[in-house]
């Protein structure tokens, strides 16, 4: 496809759109994300999401923003077709209608699943690519636990993705798309090379961190390759492990002018992340639900922080197993209260409701859980709870943080409601809620816990603050950490770790795009 060559216009600013759908999807989950999960933004309040769009961030008279149709949502199960439909209609006739278009900031996360679809974002990136046309250069910032296929990447001329996970330069990502897209226009250079190769390896994000080698090391490189002299980007993706498509594994993309050291070192990327595969562990010491809440039990670090990670709703989970709740609540210093535990993020709009009617103080029955999961396993079903209610919570009274600093996709919180029974306090959501700050929260105090039984996986940074000492738990959902157990059907074998013993040494040349 062409591209832009030679001096650009300067009697114009660069018209530069930004848009996006981000979610990432478990195959694994049985729920269904629909249009009123999503937070959907346009004109100045998408403009807002960004410090880079403003004025100052740029010479005067560089660029115009122009907001397309951003939407963003907690991670769940696959999107309704409908709704994706929905956004993408949008966001495709908005930038048609915006054009022409020198370039667009394509704000996305790599690992959404459609109902119906095969490779959503290839499907997504063809319909903005026509919208846009061949001249506009389309930059994408991505998740590092995003897929890149072929087909998708091709469509792009730009493309990187977090270096750190946790993500605590997600910001930066999105900055560094917008930057160098700008810089690429200012100066009126064409379409880079890209030399894209993926690697037969899947991982879960919980043996991935950059906290840790392999992953430290290896994502370490990338500013140094991106430092070489003609190299524009240099990116590493690790795949999503909870979704079961062909494109779900390891990639690497090096841009550059110069396209044999685009490959070359896309190649040695590629090389350095197969030799090792076999050396990624668990961020953190792990083991089933009971040993994990017996060791933080008898421990006298407080507070003790365990991750109920199968059931994790930010890679994806429901946020609805009530399993959890049920081996805290068998172990006996927790049920008599010799020991407490806080235990937040079970959705239940139902039993969130049936509390408020109840309200503060009263002592409630309810079967609470699998709103979305029930009928999917025997760790699925409801759990008969009863207990006092000893907190409610509604955002719209007393609203969070939020912003544009935060993550957007967690701002529409819904209500809340604690249940305490013995020394276990449980809290109910109306909405699949993370708990990641100190603000998340609300009134209740996680550091006057003994325990603190998060579902998410590796501990974002506030909380790995807060943790005296910290347990992986490996327990059921759709975010399984056990990828072996989910029952992958479609991803492209031979691929670490499903096949291991007698796989043969890859293919791991890039491909010029």
């Amino acid at each position: 496809m062409p591209a832009p060559t030679g001096p650009r216009d300067r009697t114009r600013p660069l018209r530069i759109g930004i848009g996006g759908m981000a979610i990432e999807s478990s195959q694994f989950c049985p729920h269904r994300s629909s249009y009123d999960d999503f937070r959907v933004t346009r004109g100045r309040e998408l403009l807002d999401r960004y410090t880079w769009t403003r004025p100052d961030a740029w010479p005067a008279g560089l660029v115009e923003w122009v907001p397309l149709v951003h939407a963003v949502a907690v991670p769940g199960g696959p999107v309704e077709r409908a709704t994706y439909d929905r956004v993408k209609a949008e966001l495709t006739d908005r930038t048609r209608e915006s054009g022409p278009l020198d370039g667009l900031v394509f704000d996305i996360h790599g690992a959404m699943s459609v109902v119906g679809l095969e490779d959503a974002e290839a499907d997504l990136t063809d319909a903005v690519r026509a919208a846009a046309g061949p001249a506009t250069l389309i930059s994408a910032a991505m998740d590092l636990h995003g897929n890149v296929s072929r087909r998708f990447a091709a469509r792009l001329d730009l493309l990187t993705a977090h270096r750190l996970a946790p993500h605590e330069d997600a910001w930066e990502t999105r900055e560094r798309a917008a930057r160098k897209l700008v810089e690429r226009l200012a100066a009126g250079r064409g379409r880079p090379h890209r030399a894209w190769v993926q690697v037969p390896v899947l991982l879960p994000g919980e043996k991935t961190s950059t906290r840790l080698e392999p992953a430290k090391s290896l994502y370490g490189r990338l500013a140094a390759v991106e430092a070489l002299d003609g190299v524009v980007d240099a990116a590493l993706w690790v795949g999503y492990a909870w979704a079961d498509e062909e494109r779900c594994r390891a990639a690497v993309v090096v841009t550059a002018d110069d396209p044999r050291l685009a490959v070359d070192q896309a190649g040695l990327l590629a090389r350095a992340y197969w030799d090792a595969r076999r050396d990624f562990v668990f961020v953190g010491p792990t083991g089933d639900a009971d040993a994990c809440i017996a060791r933080a039990a008898a421990s006298t670090a407080r507070p003790f922080v365990i991750s109920d990670s199968g059931d994790n709703p930010t890679a994806g989970g429901a946020g609805d197993l009530p399993y959890m709740l049920g081996r805290l609540l068998a172990h006996e210093e927790l049920a008599d209260g010799r020991v407490t535990a806080l235990h937040p993020g079970l959705t239940d709009p139902e039993a969130v409701a049936a509390c408020r009617a109840a309200g503060l103080g009263a002592e409630v029955t309810l079967r609470v859980g699998g709103r979305f999961s029930a009928g999917t396993g025997p760790h699925a079903e409801p759990y008969e709870l009863t207990g006092t209610v000893t907190a409610l919570d509604d955002p719209a009274v007393s609203p969070g943080p939020g912003g544009p600093r935060g993550n957007p996709a967690y701002d529409g919180r819904g209500r809340s409601a604690a249940v305490t029974r013995g020394g276990v306090t449980v809290v109910l959501t109306e909405r699949r809620t993370p708990f990641h700050t100190r603000a998340d929260f609300g009134a209740l105090d996680p550091l006057a816990y003994d325990l603190l039984v998060v579902k998410i996986g590796y501990l974002e940074p506030e909380l790995h603050a807060m943790a005296a000492d910290w347990l992986l738990a490996l327990t059921p959902g759709g975010v399984d950490q056990d990828l072996l157990r989910l029952g992958h059907r479609k991803v492209r074998r031979p691929l670490y770790p499903f096949d291991d013993e007698g796989f043969e040494d890859p293919d791991l040349t890039p491909v010029l795009l």
